[in-house]
């Protein structure tokens, strides 16, 4: 089984796009994965990792949560 990791930027008010992609995740993936952790950070972070290694990072990739459901599904 997989684990994501979803870490956003509590500042900057990322929580709902947080929240979209973990939905996403756990409607399209569900019985696929373990978990879909959602951590708190500051500095601007959005990042998701899926099992420790990072497949998107907001600050090199545009937010997209059809493109960051795709980064997941290669992962599995």
């Amino acid at each position: 089984m997989t684990d994501v990791e979803i870490e956003y930027c509590v500042p900057c008010g990322f929580l709902n796009r947080a929240e979209d992609v973990q939905h996403v995740l756990l409607s399209s993936f569900g019985e696929q994965l373990d978990t879909v952790t959602l951590r708190t950070g500051d500095h601007g972070v959005f990042t998701v990792s899926v099992d420790g290694q990072p497949v998107f990072d907001k600050s090199e990739d545009e937010y997209d949560v059809d493109e960051i459901a795709r980064l997941v599904r290669q992962q599995l």
